[in-house]
């Protein structure tokens, strides 16, 4: 497994397309949870993933490690993720779907992208991971190329039970709505889309290809496998190291690839978190996994800006 997948995977955002209606080889589809399906949820609900208490200024705000797929019963949140959510009065999120105006900003920051006149054989190419998802071949087609490449990625684990449908931010933006509860978001579309749609035009189509050859090896699917798989225990330890994210001897582009879309956003999102706690009510901050792992760890970083930071026990 390429280490650049496995970034690729952790800044994925939430605008993904609803697949189409499953056919004799295609993946499962999401469906709407029955009544029953969702009872069992709740019955068999337990703690996932790790979390963080934050103190600071007499107030406790939570950093939750989150996946960008998921499965039916990881909906259902355990008793600490329920405490944390009711001790708190703010959802955080890395970016917000639901914020209006979200897929014009997509849109927008799409076009500072560099804009690639696609090779007969990388349309091919696309057209075939569409094909695998079982979507239309034009239903990306509003997309850039990367985007496009990229968004196939987060499908690739359906096959395997995954789902962005069941995304832990859409499981806490679905209960900060039932609560009324105010949504922020940490990032901008335009911040995570400029990494993943570099405006230089070589880069671009070294992205678009790197991902490309990932999905064709199946190496996308192995890496949302192998870090639902660590999410699911809670097992940081398996994701704190280039290395151990490939299984392999990473070269220096994908070690500063790496950099770039993890460790290098950690400071901002640290710098974000404690100015949200700083404003008087006690957050949850749902970040994805990967950013509480390596030397800029988002939990050290907070407790260099004064907090006193301690794992959950489940």
């Amino acid at each position: 497994m390429r280490l650049s997948l496995v970034t690729l995977v952790s800044v994925l955002g939430l605008w993904l397309p609803a697949a189409q209606a499953s056919d004799a080889g295609c993946p499962p589809v999401v469906q709407m949870p029955t009544a029953q399906q969702l009872q069992e949820a709740r019955a068999a609900a337990k703690d996932r993933g790790a979390m963080w208490r934050l103190r600071k200024d007499g107030r406790t705000s939570y950093l939750y490690g989150t996946v960008h797929v998921g499965k039916l019963a990881w909906t259902a949140p355990g008793p600490q993720l329920q405490a944390a959510v009711a001790a708190t009065e703010v959802i955080a999120v890395e970016i917000d779907p639901t914020a209006p105006g979200f897929m014009a900003e997509v849109q927008a920051a799409q076009a500072k992208g560099a804009k690639l006149q696609l090779t007969r054989e990388e349309q091919a190419r696309l057209d075939a991971e569409a094909d695998a998802a079982c979507l239309p071949r034009t239903a990306l087609a509003a997309l850039h190329p990367v985007m496009q490449a990229v968004t196939y990625v987060s499908l690739a684990g359906r096959r395997d039970g995954l789902d962005p449908a069941f995304a832990q931010e859409a499981v806490l933006l679905g209960a900060a709505q039932a609560l009324k509860r105010p949504i922020v978001a940490l990032e901008s579309v335009a911040s995570q889309l400029a990494l993943l749609v570099p405006a230089d035009a070589g880069e671009a189509r070294a992205m678009l290809q790197l991902t490309l050859d990932g999905l064709k090896n199946q190496e996308s699917r192995t890496a949302l496998r192998r870090i639902g798989q660590a999410w699911e225990r809670g097992d940081l330890d398996a994701m704190d190291s280039p290395a151990k994210l490939c299984d392999c001897v990473p070269t220096e582009q994908e070690v500063a690839l790496m950099r770039r879309m993890n460790d290098d956003r950690n400071p901002g999102l640290a710098d974000r978190i404690a100015e949200e706690h700083g404003k008087g009510k006690p957050v949850l901050a749902a970040v994805g996994t990967l950013h509480m792992t390596g030397p800029k760890a988002l939990p050290r970083l907070l407790q260099e800006r004064g907090f006193e930071v301690e794992r959950v026990a489940y």
